[in-house]
């Protein structure tokens, strides 16, 4: 007996091993798949297809959103020297400025009826605009409206069955998320490269008078400007619109204007032709220990005026040198960047409620605001 429960125990034992070896060596006899990390996974394409896609990947992301991604033409009409006309000029000093300046940037269609989204300094100057789709037509455009504040613009192209970016909520974004720049760098074509999040409301920065920057790690590259930066869902969350730099290509920091913003400006440029900003008329400064003890208020935290415009909207309602601002309609200021948003989010000609710390003593005005003049043209 115990001879045959010997014998029973070695084949079973024989048995297992060979079936362990079998299933590493050659699962397929087994009709078993290998697991192996990083194992590609079979999704159903909804042409009805099969296509396969990484774990991980964001082929779909880039497929959703790269059509209503555009390319821009610019081109502007050389400035003559006015003594280009001699024939004795030209044969000392050559042809002076007789070349075209050309320009290069992309955009993003947010509109079957052919609006589009940039930079403001991609077309700013231009004589003609030229949009290239992903789908290779080609179309004039013209310019509806720009902000130079946040530096974007609008333009409109006239052709038919135009792919539509999803406009995403950027106020949900948080540092980490992974995100999608497209774009045409360097005018190679259309490219998408990959990050994160690396920061969010990013501002004094003096590249616009509005900030709330996205930054990104994602690759942004001269020809970026203007392109998309969309989710993992292929929704637009910004608009690409600076890098920092020492060379001239990416460092791994790149800036975008959010998607709030940028319908916000959207949408006043195509309703109203421009966009209407609130303005009061004061020369802010952030709160230190030497204005605090210079103007004899106690204050932790706020925005103090150091100047008011005579006759303007916040001398009117009796602001004055010295008050400490502390808060805009019910939203809190803590620096000079979060009261000129507060301010410009103001419609002009409503009165609105400001909290403010005078000396020790809290007081609460009623300002009517008025429009924010146009900004003055600047080279970039």
């Amino acid at each position: 007996m115990k001879r045959l429960w010997l014998l029973f125990s070695q084949s079973v034992t024989v048995l297992l091993a060979a079936y362990f070896v079998v299933g590493v060596m050659k699962p397929e006899w087994l009709n078993k798949r290998p697991t192996l990390s990083g194992a590609v996974s079979v999704i159903e394409a909804p042409s009805g297809g099969s296509g396969t896609v990484a774990a991980g990947s964001f082929s779909p992301a880039a497929k959703r959103a790269s059509p209503a991604v555009v390319s821009i033409n610019t081109s502007k009409a050389a400035e003559r020297h006015p003594r280009s006309g001699d024939p004795w000029f030209r044969f000392f000093f050559g042809d002076q400025g007789n070349q075209p300046q050309e320009g290069l940037g992309s955009g993003v269609i947010v509109s079957p009826s052919g609006y589009i989204l940039t930079n403001n300094h991609v077309v700013e100057g231009a004589d003609e605009i030229e949009v290239i789709l992903n789908d290779s037509r080609r179309t004039k455009a013209k310019v509806i409206g720009t902000d130079p504040d946040t530096d974007l613009a609008i333009l409109k192209i006239e052709l038919d069955k135009l792919p539509v970016i999803v406009l995403g909520n950027s106020d949900a974004l948080a540092v980490g998320d992974h995100v999608l720049a497209i774009g045409n760098p360097f005018g190679v074509g259309q490219t998408v490269t990959g990050g994160i999040v690396s920061a969010l409301g990013r501002n004094q920065l003096g590249i616009n008078t509005f900030e709330n920057f996205i930054q990104t790690d994602a690759a942004i590259n001269p020809g970026n400007s203007g392109g998309a930066l969309v989710d993992v869902n292929g929704h637009l969350m910004g608009i690409n619109t600076a890098i920092y730099s020492r060379s001239g290509g990416s460092m791994g920091i790149g800036f975008a204007v959010p998607v709030s913003t940028a319908k916000m400006v959207l949408d006043s440029i195509v309703r109203d032709g421009q966009v209407s900003r609130g303005w009061i008329g004061v020369e802010p400064n952030d709160l230190s220990p030497e204005l605090a003890e210079t103007f004899g208020v106690k204050a932790a935290s706020g925005v103090i005026i150091t100047g008011v415009l005579q006759n303007g909207p916040a001398a009117q309602a009796g602001i004055r040198p010295g008050d400490v601002i502390t808060a805009v309609a019910g939203k809190t200021v803590a620096s000079v960047s979060e009261l000129l948003s507060h301010v410009a989010a103001l419609k002009p000609g409503v009165p609105a409620r400001f909290s403010l710390l005078r000396r020790e003593e809290k007081v609460a005005i009623d300002v009517t605001p008025g429009l924010r003049p146009r900004p003055r043209q600047a080279a970039r």
